[in-house]
């Protein structure tokens, strides 16, 4: 073990004590579809705020964002600043509709605004997301963290995380994870805060005591979050970003379900924003560390730029508080995991099996989301063992959802704005959107291209396919965007117009209604604090452009 004793049962307590919070807390979710699923739409806006931040902040980003700071600097923190923006847009546009049709599940929503067809495969599109993306890459990274602490193979790593999330996530459902969430987002911010806090004194005592300092010390432009070459230029995070937030916080499963299970319109509202003023933090306790620990141990991490996080670990925290940040890190998993688990079982009971069969009776369909969770489970479990391949943790879960989400954000997007968008328009837009985004992962991502490799005349390997056009990642989703974009408009212009008084239950008659369709009445109201978690973020940016 590279870790004291006493840490390392700090680290098998919390599991324990996690995991058995979760089984305690779902013990009566098994009794109905909409507990097991939608934790009997009871949720408040705290609980749901807590649990979209714990569901998003997973080991990849505690791992992949002091690596990212480590390497790239505050150019990283875009992905962290820009989501509150786009809580905004989920909390105002999306929510409403979302709450007042009652679905269950996002693809139910899209069945009421453009018809079945789209309804299937986005959910398809859900579960293969949830798969590779929340909870596939999310293992491996957790993985990492254990082994480093741990000397036991990645593989059981993997396999021990794995079956301790399984017990409660399969047996509790969403309640068990909400509540296993609400907890879990406290121990990871006050882990992080602890690694921030010491390697900021690490830092005093070389005499680096000022933001002016601290620039000077680090890599040119590694404490600036405005790019002007790079795969992060500004340009490319203003067109990009939007599109990757508009499927990650606003049309997908895995973390839209928490505003789904709200008790109240005013709690589906509430929770994502409370949620963004939440999320101002990880740049300061994650990113920011990433760039000290460039000034302080630089010559012990070299390139292998994702042992940051665990270096910092390793050689500023005291004993005890080690065992804390690392139980954090593996409670970040489990709550990303869980919650990915949770959708992908009710994407397939009620989106697929209750199609085929609307006389399934509950409790079967609560046996076939335990079911999918296994299985779904065990599948990420062979794709996480590909990790190495991902060519950096956080770099590689973002260029999964660069092509992924396109297609989506353009239906979402047009859906809820434009009612002369068709049906056939939204499924012709889901499958060559999609369709699309996977030849470009192929092409350009080394954990699939590398299987791709030839040898050319001087002998050498070579990957048959090469980085697509040399366009950055956020450029590739932008441009993919705007061709799912035109597929929709020129389809749903050659198409008949659906019917009015159907859509008109799905999608905004104005954008202004958003803002001006209930008078303001408290100073709670979701508009005015959405005004100032903005102007928050302004005076955030303010410091490092």
């Amino acid at each position: 073990m590279n870790i004291h004793w006493f840490d390392a049962a700090i680290i098998v307590f919390y599991l324990l004590a996690i995991t058995g919070l979760g089984l305690y807390s779902g013990r009566r979710s098994g009794e109905s579809s909409a507990r097991y699923f939608l934790a009997g739409r009871a949720l408040r806006w705290p609980m749901i705020g807590l649990a979209l931040f714990a569901t998003n902040i997973s080991t990849v980003h505690l791992i992949g964002l002091a690596a990212s700071g480590y390497d790239h600097g505050m150019v990283v923190g875009n992905f962290e600043w820009l989501a509150p923006f786009l809580l905004i847009v989920l909390g105002l546009v999306f929510a409403p509709f979302y709450f007042r049709s009652k679905i269950s599940t996002l693809p139910e929503y899209v069945e009421g605004r453009y018809g079945p067809g789209a309804r299937t495969v986005l959910a398809i599109m859900g579960v293969i997301g949830a798969l590779f993306i929340h909870i596939g890459v999310t293992l491996y990274a957790g993985a990492v963290v254990f082994q480093s602490f741990v000397n036991i193979d990645i593989v059981w790593s993997i396999l021990i995380i794995s079956v301790l999330t399984l017990l409660y996530t399969a047996l509790g459902g969403l309640k068990a994870v909400v509540v296993t969430e609400a907890v879990q987002t406290i121990t990871l911010l006050l882990g992080s805060a602890a690694v921030a806090y010491f390697a900021f004194v690490a830092l005093g005592e070389q005499g680096i005591n000022s933001l002016e300092k601290l620039t000077a010390a680090a890599k040119p432009e590694q404490l600036s979050m405005l790019r002007t070459e790079g795969e992060y230029t500004w340009y490319a995070m203003l067109l990009g970003y939007p599109i990757l937030g508009i499927w990650y916080w606003c049309s997908d499963q895995t973390i839209v379900q928490r505003v789904l299970a709200a008790k109240t319109e005013r709690d589906a509202q509430l929770g994502p924003i409370f949620a963004g003023f939440i999320k101002i933090l990880p740049v300061l306790f994650m990113v920011l560390p990433g760039i000290a620990a460039y000034v302080l141990f630089a010559s012990s991490i070299g390139d292998n730029k994702d042992a940051t996080l665990v270096v910092l670990i390793q050689e500023l925290l005291p004993i005890g508080l080690q065992g804390v940040v690392v139980a954090g890190l593996l409670a970040a998993l489990m709550s990303t995991v869980a919650g990915a688990l949770n959708s992908t079982a009710t994407l397939v009971s009620i989106d697929i099996v209750k199609r085929i069969n609307p006389q399934t009776p509950d409790r079967a369909l609560v046996l076939y989301g335990r079911i999918t969770v296994a299985v779904v489970l065990l599948l990420a479990i062979l794709w996480s063992m590909q990790g190495e391949r991902f060519g950096g943790i956080f770099e590689g879960i973002n260029q999964m959802i660069a092509v992924l989400a396109p297609p989506i954000s353009a239906v979402f997007i047009w859906g809820i704005f434009w009612p002369r968008g068709t049906s056939q328009a939204a499924l012709a837009t889901l499958i060559i959107g999609f369709l699309a985004g996977a030849v470009v992962f192929c092409m350009d991502f080394p954990a699939v291209s590398s299987w791709f490799v030839g040898v050319n005349e001087q002998g050498e390997s070579i990957r048959y396919f090469t980085q697509v056009l040399g366009i950055p990642f956020m450029l590739q989703a932008w441009w993919l965007f705007v061709l799912s974009s035109a597929i929709l408009v020129v389809v749903s212009l050659l198409t008949p117009a659906p019917d009015r008084s159907t859509v008109a239950q799905y999608c905004w008659q104005s954008p202004l209604l958003v803002l001006t369709e209930k008078p303001l009445r408290s100073v709670f109201d979701p508009r005015t604090l959405s005004l100032l978690l903005i102007l928050v973020m302004l005076v955030c940016y303010s410091f490092f452009i």
